[in-house]
């Protein structure tokens, strides 16, 4: 359905219209700063599928809606936005050809249209639709009538192929949406979805960093010495490694020309902010939490000029899961067998402290299957056998990097230095720490080297850096516990990942 009211703008227009409409302000460096109201990040209890005979996905990882409950709020959002007026944008997803597909977003919003612009591949002549997104900020449901939560909803039809957005202005959701739709169209097209960042070295070799909110995936893969392929969302095929998206959605809290030189020149005539404070000047104020700490900015892939301008590659020859642990019990670095890589990819493994959530007082493990739970649409299981297919038909090495705590843990000692975490990246990307002398920790899964030159082995050795070897045993015990009881929950009750 093409909506009568919805206009196809130039991103120089959309700025301009975003502008007029006093959706956002422009900003000194050029770009556009929106603020979104109420959410400053995903809702994922307002996040619904449709339920239609023969669905092929879990009913109980999912919230779900009847297809009557869908027709009803698909005829509102049509009439909502044919009264509003609409942006449309005909964009595509995953940048290998093979396996593009074509997707239409119509917006409410002119900021909104601009984000997909930002992030995703721009259409072709003569290519139809296959998904199709619908984003209605000021559009409330009724749940007394729709069956929702709340007034929010963000509702995926898998057969009919529609995302249905209303009720919140965060732009994530429509990037998350297209995403939770990939890990259900790729591995029916026997791809693999992965939520990690990518780039290649000199020599065309690829690397995978796979870790969650906090862990420096983005700061690790914004490598000098090597292109960036993308930082977020990527499909692992017969073919290779192919980034989903045409851009990135960074985080910018804290953000410095010194410190991410690549993101903070991307922030340009073109990007969008979200939720970034700024001054009389209007100029950017990075460090500024009074919104949100999930300050973010969209911008196109070809404002990063150290990347792979084709936004795919061959298999990767590296795969690093990263963690952010605040018991000071994982080591620095650590190889990873087979089976130890399902296990820690099962598990999603980092720490949550105190100030990055509200209510965080003490460290807190945190688990995410795959790296991603909130974007799965099947049991994890089936992503980790996918992802130990490849590993063994292309005899992957995998790594577990600790980029948090080592020897006493999170405010006890310092985190772990940048400079020996880039290290160490380098040391496995290069092969070098697959010949060196190692010992086992079997409760963890992981098997360590003894000793790296150039690296403090307590970095490697946990306990002998611990003030009280005690403690370090104590904690040991509660960590390995409580990865052993996750990859029971994931064997027994994996279908209650999603709600739990």
């Amino acid at each position: 359905m093409i909506l009568k009211a919805a206009n196809r703008r130039l991103p120089t227009e959309l700025v301009e219209e975003a502008i007029r409409r006093r959706e956002a302000v422009l900003l000194a460096n050029g770009s556009i700063d929106a603020q979104t109201g109420k959410f400053t990040g995903r809702s994922p209890q307002d996040k619904y599928f449709v339920d239609y005979p023969g669905c092929p996905l879990p009913k109980s990882m999912h919230r779900w809606l009847s297809e009557e409950q869908f027709e009803r709020l698909l005829n509102r959002v049509h009439q909502h936005l044919e009264e509003k007026g609409s942006f449309v944008f005909d964009g595509a997803v995953n940048q290998h050809p093979k396996y593009r597909v074509p997707v239409r977003f119509y917006t409410e919003y002119a900021w909104h249209n601009l984000f997909v612009q930002r992030l995703f591949l721009k259409g072709m002549e003569k290519e139809t639709p296959v998904y199709t997104v619908y984003v209605a900020p000021t559009l409330l449901a009724n749940p007394a009538g729709d069956g929702t939560r709340s007034e929010t909803f963000i509702v995926l039809h898998t057969r009919r192929r529609i995302v249905l957005i209303g009720g919140t202005q965060y732009a994530g959701e429509i990037k998350k949406s297209i995403f939770s739709f990939m890990h259900h169209h790729l591995t029916e097209n026997r791809v693999l979805p992965m939520h990690c960042s990518a780039s290649m070295g000199e020599q065309g070799d690829v690397s995978l960093f796979f870790g969650l909110s906090g862990t420096g995936k983005t700061t690790l893969s914004a490598d000098p010495a090597r292109r960036l392929i993308g930082d977020d969302e990527h499909g692992w095929s017969d073919e290779g490694v192919f980034n989903v998206e045409n851009g990135c959605y960074a985080k910018c809290i804290d953000l410095s020309a010194e410190r991410e030189p690549d993101i903070y020149r991307a922030i340009q005539f073109g990007t969008v902010l979200e939720n970034v404070g700024y001054d009389t000047g209007r100029n950017p104020l990075f460090q500024d939490r009074t919104l949100t700490e999930n300050t973010r900015a969209a911008y196109p892939l070809d404002f990063i000029r150290n990347r792979v301008p084709e936004g795919y590659g061959g298999h990767p020859k590296a795969i690093v899961f990263l963690s952010a642990d605040a018991t000071g019990v994982l080591p620095a670095v650590a190889r990873l067998s087979p089976e130890d890589a399902r296990k820690h990819y099962l598990l999603g493994y980092t720490s949550k402290v105190a100030g990055t959530e509200r209510g965080i007082v003490e460290p807190e493990a945190t688990f995410s299957a795959c790296f991603g739970s909130p974007f799965l649409t099947d049991r994890p299981t089936r992503y980790a056998d996918m992802l130990m297919e490849r590993l063994e038909r292309y005899r992957v090495p995998v790594y577990l990097l600790n980029t948090g705590w080592v020897g006493g843990g999170y405010g006890e000692t310092p985190r772990i230095p940048l400079s020996i975490t880039r290290q160490l990246v380098h040391l496995a990307l290069s092969g070098a720490l697959d010949t060196l002398s190692s010992y086992r920790d079997e409760e963890l899964f992981i098997t360590v080297p003894e000793h790296i030159p150039g690296v403090p082995d307590g970095f490697l050795q946990p306990a002998t850096s611990f003030a009280d070897v005690q403690a370090y045993w104590q904690r040991h015990q509660e960590l390995s516990q409580a990865f052993a009881d996750k990859l029971v929950a994931l064997g027994a009750t994996v279908e209650h990942l999603e709600l739990n």
